[in-house]
């Protein structure tokens, strides 16, 4: 009778061998990601267009300064392309680092203020320096969109 034993430490030790290569090259393309300077072209006003022209939206920090590490508020004053506030709206946040590969530390809540096209964002926080990317997903009666902002702080 033949013995496997060592055609099967064989295929165990390429195995191995194999994986240990995979997160080598995962290691150093996530690191190249962290020394990556962020693309030239980004747009870091506060006040955007969504991305299907729906809605343009501004963005005010309380204190009108981003801190870091600290749980902060801010205002979306959402209004649609002619203008006009929009009321009503159902809005959820999303975002993280880009070159970092993580999303929020944190799971911010819209809230309606008054009328006027004004919300509440509560449970904004931004753990470290760089660039962040916030997203707004509206919903409201001129349809879905998103409202993208880029952040560095």
């Amino acid at each position: 009778m033949r013995s496997t034993a060592p055609s099967l430490l064989a295929r165990l030790g390429a195995a191995a061998i194999r994986i240990s290569a995979a997160a080598a090259v995962a290691a150093t393309l996530t690191g190249c990601m962290l020394f990556a300077r962020p693309p030239r072209t980004l747009d870091y006003s506060r006040t955007r267009s969504s991305e299907a022209g729906i809605y343009r939206g501004t963005i005010e920090p309380a204190g009108d300064s981003i801190p870091q590490g600290k749980l902060h508020s801010w205002t979306l004053h959402l209004e649609d392309a002619a203008g006009a506030p929009v009321a009503g709206a159902q809005i959820a946040v999303d975002g993280g680092m880009p070159q970092h590969g993580h999303g929020l530390p944190t799971k911010p809540q819209v809230k309606r203020l008054a009328e006027g096209g004004d919300y509440l964002v509560e449970g904004m926080k931004f753990n470290m320096g760089g660039w962040w990317v916030v997203k707004f997903r509206v919903g409201a009666a001129a349809g879905n969109d998103s409202l993208v902002f880029n952040l560095k702080l």
